[in-house]
């Protein structure tokens, strides 16, 4: 186990920790939070004997092996799957010992050494380290791929990879999901709930520490404070504990008042003295509580667009994709044939494993890439606020957060009053720019900080369209909460890659998948979504074709074709027996056919009553929403609503359109099966 005890650790002149004292069981899974700057990187620095502590003790078992991902940018032509095998050390210290056996030509060291190359897992550890790649996102044909060729996030990829190699008794893991897509992070959930070591996990993501946490360990003011449950749980235990405290300090706060006053009032007494003197040694032999003190809470909001355009934009085979880095050939064209628009309200969740083009559609709305084919119509007075999953993409390292909203202010011509640098400096206060903060130059700022201030750049721009890529990953729990927050008073509309599962549920209200080089809409939620992934694993780790997207419908010319075409196979097949028969049969065996056939039509139409029913049931349905979806249009093309009244009125037409997608879906569904059951009866 690992033991705190009275500890007390500095870095520079920061008390990190302060006396305090844990303990950590083997094979507990546990989260450490706290907030940004605590300290909590300090501590798994210690815990890895990068730091030595400054009085107490730290204890933990000398033989443990402990499992980490290297927070340096790997730079080899080391193939990838070799890279991760070097992360198992046991195998390593096993090929070590080989090598030396052989070349002191020892054959019984030569045979021992392969004994130990064997309880290494030597012979399948190859297959181990590419199923760790593909579960985390790499194709196939990136196995054996240089570690140079790839990019900053996926090198971060194959650390980790190379961390969970290592059959480790202590995993060390900081942030593990910021360079995953949620199709990496659901499978990194599943393979972490197996390990069967100790295991620390920092993370921002509530869903993730929830998933895989049975204990959480909260790091605040010096401190180290064990809770028994995960960080939901650990969430509403403090809450109780911080009003249990606030309880006993104003008790406190009201003996101690009580016994002053006694003391003032008496101590000048001679008959009284001793009485005195004895509650002023009890105030002085008193624990003194302090008051429950929070951590300041960060709100913020985006401002009220000018305008809401319906529809915000629209997509008309649209290809997204990049120029060709070799000079003469053609563009790289990453997602195809995009046919879709964004009303007003909508709340969209964008999907998709890494590599898919997520980002790549984004930027392309974004204009930060220009279409590579089809059409894009904006509607009139479109303002885009577009946050990069790289925000050194939309800042210079060079900048200060004062000169960047200076420039800001001048790009749209901001009036004295609004773009004057008290004004500015305000502004900034908002998002924790304060006092020479707003002179410090951007390069030398934190990740969460960037994020902040890229965000306050969005705000100042009144957008009535928000393109947000992987807003989270440098923010912690307060800041996502008062996001999540800010997003769902947005009044425009919000379009949100992400991978924080915790803001997708709270924010959005439909999602689309960009897979196999094409968007379609995702009918479900991220549990359907989850599920989906797993039903996809299962079914390429058997060689079967992957299961259909839910709730993909095709386009309204292919979706009515089936009415317009000829009857189904089994249906021709029925008529042609029928002509056949009439042909061929003799007239005195017509009659007792004819009353066969007349039968069988009986059972047929009975068969499918509840299908007609169902049939008209739908129509009326789908008649009701028509008619609802042209007065919601009618209201719009109006021009008389409110800002309010036209997001809400947007969100209803999405709504409307997906459960017409469903309805017909459903409508040609149960055409099909009538048809099936007439044949028969025909037959």
């Amino acid at each position: 186990m690992i033991q705190i005890k009275n500890l007390t650790l500095r870095r520079g002149v920061k008390i990190v920790l302060k006396d305090a004292s844990v303990t950590l069981n083997p094979g507990e899974k546990v989260g450490l939070v706290g907030r940004n700057g605590a300290g909590k990187s300090s501590l798994f620095s210690l815990i890895a004997g990068r730091l030595q502590a400054d009085a107490g003790d730290f204890d933990m078992p000398a033989k443990w092996r402990i499992g980490q991902v290297a927070q340096d940018m790997p730079e080899t032509d080391q193939p990838a799957t070799d890279y991760v095998l070097d992360g198992d050390l046991p195998l390593a210290e096993a090929k070590a010992v080989l090598a030396l056996a052989e070349a002191s030509e020892d054959g019984h060291a030569i045979g021992d050494a392969y004994v130990g190359l064997e309880h290494a897992g030597a012979f399948d550890a190859p297959a181990r380290a590419q199923a760790l790649l593909l579960g985390l996102g790499f194709r196939t044909d990136q196995l054996d791929a240089p570690v140079n060729s790839f990019s900053g996030g996926w090198r971060m990829r194959l650390q980790l990879a190379r961390a969970l190699m290592c059959p480790a008794d202590l995993l060390l893991l900081d942030e593990p999901t910021n360079h995953l897509d949620l199709d990496a992070l659901v499978w990194l959930e599943n393979w972490l709930k197996k390990y069967e070591g100790l295991m620390i996990v920092i993370s921002h993501d509530r869903v993730f520490l929830d998933a895989i946490t049975k204990v959480t360990v909260h790091l605040d003011a010096a401190t180290l404070n064990r809770y028994g449950a995960n960080y939901s749980g650990f969430e509403e235990m403090r809450a109780e504990r911080m009003e249990q405290q606030q309880a006993a300090f104003g008790k406190q706060q009201e003996k101690i008042a009580h016994l002053q006053k006694f003391i003032d009032r008496f101590k000048a007494k001679a008959s009284k003295a001793k009485q005195a003197q004895s509650r002023v040694k009890a105030l002085d032999r008193m624990v003194k509580l302090g008051p429950v003190l929070m951590d300041a809470e960060f709100d913020f909001e985006f401002r009220q667009p000018q305008s809401l355009p319906n529809p915000m934009l629209t997509m008309r085979e649209l290809i997204c994709g990049y120029p060709n880095l070799v000079e003469g050939e053609p563009p790289v064209a990453i997602v195809r044939h995009v046919t879709r628009s964004v009303m007003a309200g909508q709340r969209i969740g964008i999907l998709g494993a890494n590599g898919q083009g997520k980002s790549t559609l984004v930027k392309t709305i974004a204009h930060a890439l220009a279409p590579l084919g089809g059409e894009f119509t904006e509607g009139k007075g479109l303002t885009v606020g577009y946050f990069a999953q790289q925000e050194l993409d939309l800042l210079s390292e060079d900048d200060t957060p004062m000169q960047r909203m200076i420039r800001l202010a001048r790009e749209m011509g901001s009036g004295s009053s609004e773009g004057r640098e008290q004004d500015l400096r305000n502004f900034l206060g908002q998002f924790r720019f304060v006092g020479d903060m707003v002179n410090q130059t951007v390069g030398t700022l934190s990740g969460g900080e960037r994020a902040r201030l890229v965000m306050a750049t969005i705000v100042w721009q009144k957008p009535n369209l928000l393109l947000l890529d992987e807003p989270t990953n440098h923010l912690d729990l307060n800041t996502r909460e008062a996001l999540s927050i800010a997003l769902n008073e947005f009044e425009g509309t919000v379009m949100l890659v992400s991978h924080d599962r915790s803001l997708l549920r709270e924010v959005c209200d439909e999602f689309w998948l960009v897979t196999s080089g094409g968007v379609s809409p995702f009918d479900g939620d991220l549990d359907d979504y989850q599920k989906w992934l797993l039903d996809v694993s299962r079914a390429n780790a058997r060689g079967l074709p992957a299961p259909p997207v839910p709730g993909y419908v095709k386009p309204a010319a292919a979706a009515a074709e089936p009415a317009r075409a000829a009857p189904p196979a089994a249906t021709a097949k029925a008529v042609a027996r029928a002509t056949a028969s009439a042909a061929s049969t003799p007239s005195t065996y017509r009659r007792d056919e004819r009353k066969q056939g007349a039968q069988s039509r009986g059972q047929a139409a009975n068969l499918s009553r509840p299908l007609r029913t169902e049939v008209t049931q739908i129509d009326s349905r789908m008649e009701v929403l028509g008619g609802e979806r042209k007065t919601l249009e009618a209201q719009l093309a109006g021009g008389k609503l409110s800002g309010a009244d036209i997001a809400e009125n947007g969100r209803r037409l999405n709504h409307i359109a997906a459960e017409l997608a469903q309805l017909e879906e459903r409508w040609l569904a149960l055409q099909t099966e009538i048809e099936a059951i007439t044949a028969d009866g025909a037959a």
